[in-house]
């Protein structure tokens, strides 16, 4: 775009004249003329924005910025670089918290497929008579201590916990058929193991069984079954037994009955009765050696 013409116009002084003895005469007006220039337009930017012109004392921002070569920083730059930050963060915990997860989906697939493996291998190894497993006590040749079925086998011995009622002679009878006898206690653990067992097997507190423990030769002398006497440090009366009530017979009470449904305090379920109520009851045998045949 061509420049503005530009007039100048003629300016013209005229000087004092001064004399010999010093004195000035009047000084002759000066004139000035007036000089006008006529600048040309700013020319406009590419896409028809406008910077604001300097007079000779100000200049706007927008030239300022423009003579420094960088734009202005505006609120909507942070806000969208905060944000990217944030977005960056979320997806690195989103990240980790996947990977954590799937990790320990890992470790208990792993975990299950372990113990399905041994689930398996113990199903698989049965043995010909039930149950046929090692103990502590079997000898090293291999053998290993069974019982028959419907005889449940704890150490070395087997146990016959029945599901009918006898008094306590037809009882001995009973556990005599399959070769065995009314229940000896020899121990605190199998005190123990009988009295948590008989928790699960009674329906009510009166459900108790019959144990191979009398005093009908001799009152106050207790003998097992097997014609042994009582140990007086291994017993388990519980509170205020034996008393020989004899509210159902008049001979009062010769036999022991055990168990406590709700459990026992120190696994004392120890109850003298007459012999002649029929209660369940407990049978006990040896149990029986063989050698370990696994299929």
């Amino acid at each position: 775009m061509p420049d503005a013409e530009v007039l100048y116009s003629d300016v013209k002084f005229k000087k004092s004249t001064g004399k010999a003895n010093g004195t000035a005469s009047p000084s002759e007006e000066t004139t000035y003329a007036e000089v006008k220039i006529a600048k040309s337009p700013q020319p406009s930017l590419p896409g028809g924005d406008s910077r604001h012109t300097c007079d000779t004392n100000h200049c706007d921002t927008g030239s300022q910025a423009a003579s420094h070569g960088r734009p202005g920083v505006t609120s909507e730059r942070v806000a969208v670089v905060v944000l990217s930050v944030l977005l960056v963060i979320a997806a690195a915990a989103l990240g980790y918290t996947t990977y954590q997860n799937m990790k320990t989906t890992e470790c208990l697939v792993r975990q299950k497929a372990e113990y399905e493996a041994l689930k398996k291998n113990c199903t698989d190894r049965k043995c010909e008579v039930k149950p046929c497993i090692p103990q502590p006590t079997c000898p090293a040749s291999g053998s290993c201590w069974k019982c028959k079925d419907g005889w449940e086998r704890h150490g070395e011995k087997c146990y016959s916990f029945s599901t009918t009622k006898s008094t306590w002679n037809k009882s001995r009878d009973e556990c005599s058929g399959g070769r065995g006898d009314l229940v000896k206690i020899d121990s605190t653990e199998e005190q123990t193991f009988l009295d948590m067992r008989l928790r699960d097997k009674m329906t009510e507190a009166e459900d108790k069984f019959w144990i191979g423990l009398t005093d009908s030769e001799r009152e106050g002398t207790w003998l097992w079954a097997d014609g042994s006497p009582l140990n007086p440090s291994l017993v388990f009366w519980s509170n205020d037994e034996p008393d020989n009530w004899d509210g159902d017979n008049s001979d009062g009470e010769d036999c022991v009955r055990m168990g406590e449904r709700g459990g026992a305090v120190e696994h004392k379920s120890w109850f003298d009765k007459s012999c002649e109520i029929p209660h369940k009851y407990i049978c006990e045998k040896p149990a029986e050696t063989g050698e370990i045949k696994c299929t």
